[in-house]
């Protein structure tokens, strides 16, 4: 079965073209789970879905995570559905400054999802419910493209190496008391593999983002310099794909080499709803060896954090 496709950017990403999620036959699928592999980035417009809907597409990759507590979460959502909104439960706009936008203003920062889990996500699928008229975009970078052009001391430089991921690291960045202890102690830091590969291709990824807080073996200010180096080297902007949205369009990634971020938009006047599937990946990428330790923020990881924050 062959895909009509469209490129999304030269180096990854593609459109699927003239498929509805919600009938895909099995020859079609396959050849959708190899377009995922090859292109990192699929896009598939007009798809007008429900929840329901939604999670039985994402459920054909894999088994689907269950979204952590927040306090984003809403009362009603779906717990396979991450409401990224800011919309409130009694369907009103919540306040700029409400320290629910400002939680989600963390995912501004590049990252992957999960990986501050033992079992890091294998994709994500995020659905266009409601866009604002202007910004609001998703942006995405390769780390597998950022990895394939680093020099080859540095790529045997980071084989085998492991790396710490915290989720209350990545919030404490943003601001403090985003993610009081009970929720905190959903999400204990864990180690990663530093390097990762897709077994379909062979093909590898450096795995970093804002959740990457530690090297094991390496002094903290050392680790966080060299993590700060590989997520500039994977989000040059012209290695970036911005991605405009449409009501309708439903965005998969593969969480194991892709960077993501949203971007601002004016969030006093306009709704942006998004909701989210999340697949489980194969995990751990790494042996677990003890307690992990992470080092508070530094001045310097909390200016490289809030940098990349733009509250409209």
């Amino acid at each position: 079965m062959s895909l009509t496709m469209r490129r999304l950017h030269p180096l990854f990403g593609a459109e699927i073209v003239g498929v509805d999620v919600k009938s895909v036959d099995a020859p079609t699928f396959e050849a959708v789970v190899d377009a995922f592999n090859e292109h990192s980035v699929l896009l598939f417009r007009g798809q007008s879905l429900t929840d329901e809907e939604q999670i039985a597409f994402s459920r054909r990759f894999g088994p689907l995570e269950t979204t952590i507590r927040s306090i984003a979460s809403q009362s009603g959502t779906p717990g396979h559905i991450a409401n990224l909104s800011n919309v409130d439960a009694d369907n009103r706009l919540i306040a700029a400054g409400d320290k629910r936008n400002v939680f989600n203003a963390g995912n501004q920062m590049w990252h992957t999802d999960s990986s501050f889990k033992k079992v890091p996500a294998l994709a994500s699928l995020l659905s266009g419910r409601e866009i604002p008229p202007a910004g609001g975009e998703t942006q995405f970078a390769s780390m597998r493209v950022a990895h394939e052009r680093l020099p080859a001391d540095m790529q045997r430089f980071l084989e085998g190496k492991v790396a710490v991921h915290s989720f209350a690291y990545s919030r404490g960045l943003v601001d403090d008391g985003l993610l009081p202890p009970e929720h905190a102690a959903q999400v204990p830091p864990v180690r990663q593999a530093l390097v990762r590969v897709n077994p379909a291709n062979g093909r590898k990824a450096f795995y970093v983002g804002s959740h990457a807080c530690e090297i094991v073996g390496m002094p903290t200010a050392e680790a966080r310099a060299l993590l700060r180096e590989l997520r500039l080297a994977a989000t040059r902007p012209e290695v970036v794909y911005t991605h405009r949205w449409r009501v309708g369009d439903l965005v998969m990634w593969d969480n194991r080499c892709m960077l993501h971020r949203g971007r601002p938009w004016d969030e006093s006047r306009h709704r942006r709803v998004m909701h989210r599937t999340t697949v489980a990946g194969d995990g751990p990428t790494a042996p677990e060896e003890g307690p992990v330790a992470v080092n508070p923020a530094r001045e310097v990881d909390m200016t490289w954090g809030r940098s990349q924050l733009e509250m409209v």
